[in-house]
C-alpha cells in the first residue's frame, strides 16, 4: 500500500478509533476489516495469555473478512513471545508488560535481541487490566488483601507450608494452596515487580501454569487457595472464583471497570500491548492491515472480553505512533 494512500486510510481508522473509544466505553460494532483489496498470506502472533483473548477475537473477525488470510494466535507469554518475535518467528507479540530494553540489567535483553535480528518494533496499547486476586468461592475470609499481605503469601521469603493464620491473625490454620503464571509471564513479571519489589522474585511454593485457563481450575478446585491472573478471565469465570479486594495503601478496592480505567485499583491496574514487526509491515500488506483493523476496533474487543477499553486520546496515541513507526 502507498504512503499517501496508508496515511488517509489511517486517518479514517484514527476517525473510527476516536468514534468508538470513550473513558471506558467501546463502539457497539466493530469496523470493516476489509482493505478494498484481496489479501491473503499468515500473521503469525504469540505471547501474553493475557492479551490472547482479545487478539484472538480481532483475528477471528478478521479472518471471517478475509478469507484468504490465517490468523493463528497462541500464547507462550510475554517472555516465551518476544523470544520467537525477536528470533523473526512472529509477527506480532502480545505482551503484559513493556519489552525489556538495553537499559535493563540483563545484558542481553529482548530489545537487544530483536536488534540483533534486525526485528523492527512499536509498542501499541490496546487495553488496560486490572491484575485479578482471587479465591474459591467458599472463602469467606479473605476479602480484602493488602500488598504486604500478597508479598507474604508469593514472595520469595514465603514458606513451603505457608497458613492463612500466618498471612493474618484470625484467618484459619490451614495451608494456603497456591496458583500463579509461569516466569515466561509478563503477568508474572508484572506482579513480582509491584508486590515483592523485584521482577521474578517469587515463592518457588505454588502451582505455575501459563495457561490461565488452568490457574481458573486449580483455584476453584481447591478450598483455600489463592492465584492471580488478568481481569477477563475473573470476567469470565465469576461462577466459580471469588475476587479479592486489594489495599495498595489507600483502603480495599475491588477490580472493576471504573477502578481500573482511573487506577485507583492500585498497583495492580496495568497496559496491555501489541507488538507488531515493523520490518515486515513495511513490505506485507497484509500484516499491516491487521495492525490497521486491530486499532481501529480495540476498544470493542477489549470491552467484549472483558478488559477496559482506552480513552480516546490514548487511542489515538496508538494509531499515531503506528503511522510513525512504518515511516521511519
Amino acid at each position: 500500500m502507498s504512503t499517501p494512500k496508508r496515511l488517509a486510510a489511517l486517518a479514517l481508522l484514527a476517525t473510527i478509533a476516536a468514534g468508538a473509544c470513550s473513558s471506558g466505553g467501546a463502539s457497539s460494532a466493530p469496523s470493516s476489516a476489509a482493505s478494498g483489496a484481496a489479501l491473503s498470506g499468515t500473521v503469525t502472533i504469540d505471547g501474553s495469555s493475557t492479551v490472547f483473548p482479545i487478539t484472538q477475537a480481532v483475528a477471528e473477525e478478521f479472518q471471517l473478512a478475509n478469507p484468504g488470510v490465517q490468523v493463528p494466535v497462541a500464547f507462550a507469554g510475554t517472555g516465551g513471545g518476544f523470544k520467537k518475535f525477536c528470533a523473526g518467528e512472529t509477527d506480532i507479540n502480545d505482551a503484559s508488560r513493556p519489552i525489556k530494553t538495553k537499559d535493563a540489567a540483563d545484558a542481553k535483553s529482548e530489545a537487544t535481541n530483536c536488534e540483533a535480528s534486525g526485528v523492527g518494533w512499536v509498542e501499541l496499547q490496546v487495553a488496560i487490566d486490572g491484575l485479578t486476586v482471587v479465591v474459591n468461592p467458599s472463602n469467606d475470609f479473605a476479602t480484602c488483601l493488602t500488598t504486604a499481605e500478597l508479598k507474604s503469601i508469593y514472595g520469595p521469603e514465603s514458606p513451603k507450608d505457608l497458613l492463612w493464620s500466618q498471612v493474618r491473625a484470625g484467618f484459619p490454620a490451614e495451608i494456603v494452596d497456591r496458583f500463579m503464571p509461569g516466569a515466561d509471564s509478563g503477568t508474572f513479571d508484572y506482579f513480582t515487580e509491584v508486590i515483592n519489589g523485584e521482577v521474578d522474585a517469587s515463592t518457588q511454593n505454588a502451582t505455575q501454569s501459563e495457561n490461565d485457563n488452568e490457574l481458573v481450575t486449580g483455584v476453584a478446585g481447591s478450598k483455600y487457595s489463592i492465584g492471580y491472573f488478568g481481569y477477563s478471565y475473573f470476567v469470565e469465570n465469576k461462577d466459580k472464583l471469588k475476587a479479592v479486594e486489594v489495599d495498595g495503601g489507600d483502603g480495599c478496592v475491588a477490580p472493576t471497570d471504573a477502578t481500573i480505567n482511573d487506577n485507583s485499583y492500585s498497583p495492580l491496574s496495568r497496559p496491555l500491548f501489541i507488538y507488531p514487526n515493523t520490518t515486515k509491515s513495511r513490505t506485507n500488506a497484509t500484516l499491516t492491515a491487521f495492525v490497521d483493523y486491530y486499532l481501529a476496533n480495540a476498544a470493542t474487543y477489549a470491552a467484549e472480553v472483558g478488559y477496559v477499553a482506552l480513552p480516546a486520546d490514548q487511542a489515538q496515541k496508538q494509531v499515531d505512533a503506528w503511522t510513525t513507526a512504518l515511516g521511519s
